[in-house]
């Protein structure tokens, strides 16, 4: 117990301030942060596992994270029949015709390795699979695309549970890690970030463009939900009920019948948010236990011994007989497959697919952050940090909203300054990230909970 003591005294004061965001805003305010907060958490396990188990620089995140919203929209969507019926079957030979190219690609590495002939028909066959790439799909996506494209526009998805989508996000995630990774792992470790970076961006880019994919920046609204929607809650007799009983005391002290009546409605409203919210909190908070059981199980075996050895000393890891590139592949993929679990949950609690939302530069930056507050190599120290930046980022606003009034509380309403200040108040957020990042570098230069090796 006293060994964890600095993480059940950081994580209390993490949960008192969520607690405190209910008592003093909204408990639908709060359970949100918790919900938003519980998502970094499980972006940052996936980034922590490949910086502070392997020393990876991946600034692909937010590509990743994508991937995982794509997917959301893919499995749970209905398919859309006429947009099949004008151009799906083209699609899918278009599928299989890149299929064919990267195997043919492939074997001509295999065949002709350190030839000129290799490059000639690598050449060949880029050269001619983009042609007839350009032929199959390109009449495919314009029909497609015409399909009624205020509401459609897009071949659908498969009409399954949105919770399988957190499955394939990760295969999405991990597969296009594991193609990355086949490319770039060689590279050094600037050249590597940026390299993911790019990569992000351009997987970004196909997702808002390609409008038969995903309607691109035209949206996907209206996603299913793995939990029960509020408009059907405040219809269910035993949800009132509960809400009455919950409430009873408040309740009693209205005399008049159509009042009593009227604020068991709102509160009715209001209960249904909030049981919504903490049915996404349940979830969310089982998938990041999950997790964090099994990278805790990770971290201190074997396998997780032999990456801290990598990460720390290439050489002699490979001196002792170690494959450096194949367990560095390995844990590229699976961080990235997590941070595709990351946004599919992103996208299901959101309920919709927005590709424009996907900022590289922004946010994957802030999941940095996150890892390296919290201390990287320690998975209880990254989770705080998704929790107490996310919180920050959130909370910010109203703490400098309630700031500014207190220190300018003695100036009047249309003082220059407190006028200034008061509108200056979205930008706040960048100054207090600033600063807090500033003030953990300083005392705290590996994380709030650095890293901890156990000596067996």
């Amino acid at each position: 117990m006293r060994k964890n003591l600095d993480v059940i005294s950081a994580y209390t004061i993490m949960l008192a301030l969520i607690i405190l965001v209910g008592f003093l805003q909204s408990w639908s305010m709060a359970l949100s942060i918790l919900c938003l907060c519980l998502i970094s958490a499980v972006m940052t396990m996936g980034a922590n596992i490949q910086w502070g188990y392997a020393g990876l620089i991946n600034f692909g995140i937010m590509g990743y994270t994508a991937l995982g919203g794509l997917a959301a929209v893919l499995v749970s969507v209905p398919p859309v029949r006429e947009a099949w019926q004008v151009g799906g079957f083209s699609m899918i030979l278009s599928a299989f015709l890149i299929a064919f190219m990267v195997f043919g690609i492939r074997f001509i590495i295999k065949k002709y390795k350190k030839s000129p002939k290799a490059n000639y028909g690598i050449a060949a066959v880029i050269i001619v699979g983009l042609i007839l790439l350009r032929l199959i799909s390109g009449p495919a996506i314009e029909s497609i695309e015409a399909v009624n494209p205020a509401t459609t526009g897009f071949l659908g998805g498969m009409g399954l549970p949105i919770l399988f989508s957190w499955i394939v996000g990760a295969f999405f995630a991990g597969g296009l890690a594991y193609v990355i990774g086949k490319i770039a792992l060689g590279l050094r470790a600037d050249y590597l970030a940026i390299a993911t970076l790019l990569i992000s961006e351009i997987v970004i880019a196909v997702i808002k463009h390609e409008d038969w994919l995903s309607r691109g920046v035209k949206n996907v609204i209206g996603l299913k939900r793995p939990v029960p929607y509020e408009i059907d809650l405040q219809k269910k007799e035993w949800f009132i009920n509960l809400v009455e009983k919950f409430n009873q005391g408040t309740l009693n002290l209205i005399t008049n019948a159509a009042e009593k009546q009227q604020l068991l409605n709102q509160l009715v409203i209001e209960s249904s948010t909030v049981f919504v919210k903490l049915c996404f909190a349940g979830l969310f908070t089982f998938v990041v236990i999950v997790l964090l059981i099994v990278t805790q199980k990770a971290l201190y075996s074997p396998w997780g011994r032999m990456m801290r050895a990598i990460r720390d000393n290439e050489e002699a890891a490979n001196a002792m007989g170690k494959n450096v590139v194949k367990q560095h592949l390995l844990i590229f993929v699976l961080g990235s497959a997590i941070v595709g679990i990351a946004g599919a949950m992103l996208v299901t609690y959101d309920g919709l697919f927005t590709p424009g939302s996907y900022r590289p530069m922004r946010y994957t930056f802030l999941i940095w952050v996150m890892v390296i507050v919290g201390g990287s190599g320690n998975n209880f120290g990254a989770i705080l940090g998704g929790f107490a930046v996310w919180f920050l980022w959130i909370e910010a606003a109203p703490i400098a909203l309630f700031l500014i009034n207190f220190f300018t509380s003695g100036l009047e309403e249309t003082n220059a300054l407190r006028v200034h200040l008061i509108n200056s108040i979205p930008y706040f957020r960048f100054l207090m990230m600033g600063v807090g990042l500033l003030l953990i570098m300083r005392y705290r230069p590996r994380g709030i909970l650095p890293e901890k090796i156990k000596h067996i």
